[in-house]
């Protein structure tokens, strides 16, 4: 067999093929929705994925105010946060987060924290776009529909 014919090929910026995809958020658990989109905004489902490049696919998350929670987390989660002042140690469940800052901000934080820490995730996470309701303005990029029920 001749192992020189096989070449691993990594993808750069140029070379990767970024898709539009729209996901339709209403009736999925938040955590296994989100996990998939962040596989998806990494590129792991793709068969040319390389760790250290953006190669996913620029990801519109619709219906998002209508995601759910499975058992009592919207009242028992707690996302705390720090101001950086003494006695600045904020909490906010997922209910409050919703109501006060809308469906937006929880997908992103709930996606942002199944990113890489560092300066590729913080480019990665600049390709989601999150609308509460069934409309986006993204329809000049020609995005496809695709069942986030499909993917492992």
């Amino acid at each position: 067999m001749d192992t020189l014919s096989y070449k691993t090929v990594s993808a750069n910026k140029a070379t990767a093929q970024k898709g539009w995809v729209v996901v339709d958020a209403e009736g999925q658990v938040l955590g296994r929705m989100c996990s998939k989109v962040a596989k998806l905004l990494r590129g792991k489902y793709k068969t040319n994925f390389t760790p250290n490049v953006d190669c996913g696919d620029n990801v519109i998350i619709i219906n998002a105010a209508k995601v759910e929670l499975t058992g009592n987390k919207w009242n028992d989660r707690v996302y705390v946060r720090y101001t950086g002042y003494p006695g600045g140690q904020r909490e906010m469940t997922p209910a409050e987060m919703l109501e006060k800052k809308g469906a937006d901000t929880l997908i992103k934080k709930v996606v942002k924290g199944m990113l890489p820490k560092n300066r590729l995730g913080r480019q990665i996470i600049a390709n989601l776009y999150v609308f509460a309701g069934a409309e986006h303005d993204k329809q000049a990029q020609q995005p496809v529909q695709i069942d986030i029920n499909t993917l492992k």
